[in-house]
């Protein structure tokens, strides 16, 4: 099967549910990725203090490298895994109690990512919190529903991926993307 260009596709979820170590393997296997542009902005001087302090000042920055990142994925002749997308930014807001801005709606009905959106479900076996995942096991899973409910509002059906290795895993997304 030849890949269109451009191929976008999602792997979404909670925090600490093996996106990012499957997105690393993903790679390494010669696969092209979108790292997580959260992670980057709350790593960056000054991003956990937004991230705290100003939720939607958070999802306007992710929000700009998210489109970004989009954007630059064109240039890809294969599929890209995005680590996360834009109704992640929606379901952080909903979760933040913030509504969704009109712009952030209009982008996600718009600019649609064409391969498989893959679910790392909640894990507890594997979850951990470190520097930038600051959420406990609840708050995660809280975090999973809502970006799912984000991802199937605006028409996505989410694929969960099974617990198991991160080969395993990477097996089972491969195959999805190039069924041949």
């Amino acid at each position: 099967m030849v890949a269109r260009s451009p191929f976008r596709s999602v792997i979404t979820g909670g925090p600490g549910a093996g996106k990012s170590t499957l997105l690393d393997a993903a790679a390494d296997a010669g696969l092209a990725v979108s790292p997580e542009v959260a992670r980057d902005i709350l790593q960056a001087p000054g991003g956990m203090e937004l991230r705290e302090r100003n939720p939607f000042g958070f999802a306007e920055a992710m929000l700009l490298q998210e489109l970004a990142a989009f954007n630059n994925s064109s240039q890809y002749p294969a599929p890209v895994l995005f680590d996360r997308g834009f109704s992640d930014i929606a379901g952080f807001l909903q979760l933040e109690g913030l509504s969704v801005p009109a712009e952030l709606d209009r982008i996600c009905r718009e600019m649609r990512y064409e391969g498989p959106v893959f679910r790392a479900p909640p894990w507890r076996e594997i979850y951990a919190q470190d520097a930038e995942r600051i959420q406990d096991w609840e708050a995660a899973v809280a975090s999973d529903a809502a970006v799912i409910a984000a991802w199937r509002h605006y028409g996505y059906g989410p694929v969960d991926l099974p617990l198991t290795s991160v080969e395993q895993r990477l097996k089972f997304i491969t195959h999805r993307l190039n069924p041949a």
